[in-house]
């Protein structure tokens, strides 16, 4: 996986609250097995009519917005617990989603894949939706190591997992995580035979 410890970005504003998993990467979408190609497809009932014309509107359609942070309305990923979801967000190139709530199994299935979702209060959140508005440019700072959002005059400190933590900033999935103790297990398993 890829490493994610500091990100420098500008962000990608969708106010829109109670986004669910098949929103995000509708069913019909869901017959791969490969984590890639998913992007195409990210949001695709909003981002293109029937006929598959970009809808002009639709922020992801906008060239204003761009970024590899995705700020959204409150109660991401709710739904359905399908992995495609994290999937989608991270083929299209998002590396960070911020909103006021996850669900727990977006939280998860995000953080398995180098997404990190980053929970901030409502009034941050409102806060950082008015920064994007009046400046589409303006830079947010991830660091993953000091657990903190910095958005000019903004800074939050988020709460995150320390064995996630560990994962995102070295690149680990849990079989490279284990790799990484291995010395440790084996002593351990040395102990217990001893003891």
């Amino acid at each position: 996986m890829e490493k994610l410890n500091k990100l420098i970005s500008t962000a990608v504003p969708l106010p829109i609250e109670d986004i669910d998993t098949d929103q995000i990467i509708p069913a019909r979408f869901l017959k791969a097995i490969s984590k890639t190609g998913f992007g195409e497809n990210l949001f695709r009932d909003w981002r293109y009519t029937t006929k598959g014309s970009p809808i002009s509107d639709f922020v992801l359609n906008n060239p204003i917005y761009k970024g590899s942070i995705l700020v959204a309305g409150r109660n991401f990923g709710c739904g359905s617990s399908r992995e495609h979801a994290a999937w989608a967000l991270g083929d299209y190139g998002f590396k960070v989603v911020i909103s006021s709530f996850f669900a727990d199994i977006f939280k998860g299935n995000a953080l398995n894949n180098a997404i990190l979702p980053l929970q901030v209060s409502d009034d941050i959140l409102h806060q950082l939706f008015q920064k994007i508005e009046q400046n589409p440019s303006t830079e947010f700072i991830i660091n993953v190591e000091n657990q903190t959002l910095t958005c000019e005059d903004i800074t939050f400190h988020f709460e995150l997992d320390s064995y996630k933590k560990v994962c995102l900033i070295n690149g680990y999935d849990d079989i490279d995580y284990l790799l990484s103790i291995k010395n440790e297990i084996e002593e351990y398993e040395r102990r217990v035979e001893i003891g």
